[in-house]
């Protein structure tokens, strides 16, 4: 059983009496209902009252919207709500992650680059800052995960790195930051560690395969740092733990080894025994593969709790769900005791939070202070502090290409690589938006370059079907120059690749396979060539040739100022150090 005055919740006999109290005089339904962080659908008030007094949901966590929609939407929430929610947000990257106006800081791989642990803590202070003045009160960060493979799909830019101390260091500086906003808490995932792996627990399994002792020396320390430095709740992962499931349980057969969120071995026997946590463990999202593969639906949210797990994220159909989990109650599947320990662990988080200590109308702050922290400038500064000392010059062949100013390269050729198009919400969000290439030029334009875009083939001929034209297919096998007049057109050539760092397959650059065109950097001998990856920093594995190769980690305006701005001045102004393995481990891409 929870120790409520123990590490993380540190609570008073009177907080304790309230604990009690309130779970005394629950309904089964109230219980049950604790057990489930929503994610909220819509802002309509109607629904949201009824999400509390139908459901009576434990927690939330919501789509995006503007700081003014999730601060009205809280407010409606936490004053309809017999028992104060826990309302989470995503606040990896900054305070984007609680409001879609919030600051965005920066990536924890661009803070990783920096080596610099004040920014980690800013990220988690300014963050959180902005997300506690909309009423949300736990991150789901840091992201402890350590990103042994690049292959791996899920993490990308979302950890510190690949060095065990770096990411020690950093994830408990975010926590530290985090709780400087007075009862605000934090959530790290994705236990057991996540980065080994090279398929995605969205779309199928996933397995974290260090042996013990190599756990141990790796995601065990950053998670028993956290632990013994204050973390209060722990997002379980859909990934399997072999080494350890069999170490707490020498008999168990390969079919029944689960993911974390339905593995009693590495819940009570890793998480809660050997490591010691007495705070509250959350499911990663319920919907994703790496769960729902395993067992029915109706099965798998009573197993979840019964393994360990304090809260269940999020429900499918609602009424189903709660029937489900309830059902799991009574036929024992989820026994009284474990009911009881998680609902001790729900409430004692909400009482360490403080919010049993205020009316409802006060669990929300003044909307006021909203536009004052949201989008402030001091936390639009760090932005471009951190970006100004993260980009990094990760190869470096031809010592003589930079500086890149007007008098050496007054026309630069812009080309743009993205991935292949996954239909998701990826696509559909990034719609009408100005495109990292446009950005870039624009830019060099401002700085006294004649910069242009690439035009590839298969644009042209697209060009003309949509025209109604017929389409001259010839561009795409014959649409070529003779190398000195493809050399003639332009002094350098900027290959500038956009792709996302994350989920499914790792997303690697998309080629049109034109002979002699400009879309695969053939030409690095012909002409200086730059490569610069934004969203994914792996690029040299599919192009290694590359001579000079940088990561700027994402393409906000801050960080092409500052890219824009190194490149003109020299090697020497890039302050950036490789946070992961941008070489991929792939002998040529040294070369």
């Amino acid at each position: 059983m929870v120790d409520m005055k123990a590490n993380p919740f540190y609570l008073s006999d009177e907080d304790c009496k309230w604990v009690e109290d309130t779970i005394a005089g629950m309904t089964l339904d109230e219980k049950i209902g604790q057990l489930f962080f929503n994610m909220g659908s819509s802002r309509d008030e109607e629904y949201l009252k009824m999400t509390v007094n139908k459901y009576h949901i434990g927690g939330i966590r919501y789509n995006p919207a503007t700081a003014d929609e999730v601060h009205e939407q809280n407010r409606i929430l936490q004053e309809n709500s017999k028992i104060p929610l826990i309302i989470a947000c995503n606040t990896e990257n900054g305070g984007d992650g609680a409001c879609v106006d919030g600051t965005t800081i920066g990536c924890q791989t661009k803070i990783g680059a920096t080596r610099n642990v004040d920014y980690a803590y800013n990220l988690g202070y300014m963050s959180n800052k902005e997300a506690s003045a909309i009423g949300c009160n736990l991150s789901f960060a840091p992201v402890s995960d350590i990103l042994y493979n690049w292959e791996n799909p899920v993490i990308g830019l979302r950890t510190y790195g690949n060095d065990v101390d770096r990411v020690m260091e950093m994830t408990k500086a975010y926590m530290d930051g985090a709780h400087a906003n007075k009862g605000f808490c934090c959530a790290a995932k994705h236990f057991p560690g996540d980065g080994l792996d090279f398929r995605d627990q969205h779309v199928a399994n996933s397995v974290n395969d260090f042996s013990c002792e190599e756990w141990d020396e790796t995601f065990g320390k950053v998670y028993q740092n956290l632990i013994d430095n204050g973390l209060e709740a722990i997002m379980a992962g859909h990934i399997m733990q072999p080494a350890y499931t069999r170490h707490f349980n020498p008999e168990i057969a390969d079919d029944d080894i689960m993911p974390a969120t339905l593995s009693p071995e590495l819940i009570n026997g890793l998480l809660r025994t050997k490591l010691g946590f007495n705070g509250m463990v959350l499911t990663d999202a319920s919907h994703m593969v790496g769960l729902t593969c395993r067992m029915k639906r109706c099965d798998l949210m009573p197993a979840a709790i019964a393994a360990g797990i304090d809260m269940f994220l999020f429900f499918n159909d609602m009424d189903e769900d709660f029937e489900s989990m309830k059902q799991g109650y009574l036929d024992g599947r989820i026994t009284e005791e474990r009911l009881s320990d998680a609902l001790h662990r729900i409430l004692a988080l909400k009482a360490h939070m403080g919010l049993h200590k205020k009316a409802p109308t006060e669990l929300v702050p003044p909307k006021a202070q909203v536009h004052e922290i949201v989008g402030c400038a001091e936390h639009k500064a760090m932005q471009k502090e951190i970006s100004g000392k993260s980009v990094t010059l990760v190869k470096y062949k031809d010592q003589d290409v930079l500086p890149m100013i007007p008098d050496r390269y007054k026309r630069i050729m812009i080309v743009y690589v993205k991935g292949l198009e996954a239909p998701g919400l990826g696509a559909i969000m990034g719609k009408n938006k100005v495109s990292p290439a446009e950005k870039l030029k624009d830019k060099l334009i401002a700085k006294g370059f004649d910069a242009f875009i690439y035009e590839s083939p298969i644009q042209k001929i697209m060009q003309q079907m949509q025209a109604g034209e017929k389409p001259d297919i010839n561009l795409y096998f014959a649409g070529k120059d003779a190398i000195r007049d493809f050399v003639a057109k332009q002094d350098l050539i900027i290959t500038l690749v956009d792709i996302p760092g994350g989920f499914q397959p790792v997303a690697r650059p998309a080629f049109g396979m034109t002979k002699g065109g400009g879309e695969i950097p053939w030409y690095v001998h012909e002409l200086p060539v730059i490569v610069i990856a934004t969203r994914q920093p792996f690029v040299l594995a599919d192009i290694p040739q590359a001579r000079t190769y940088i990561n700027t980690y994402d393409s906000l305006d801050t960080t092409f100022d500052s890219l824009v701005e190194k490149l003109m001045t020299g090697a020497d102004a890039f302050t950036g150090q490789d946070p992961v393995d941008s070489y991929c481990g792939v002998w040529d891409t040294r070369l």
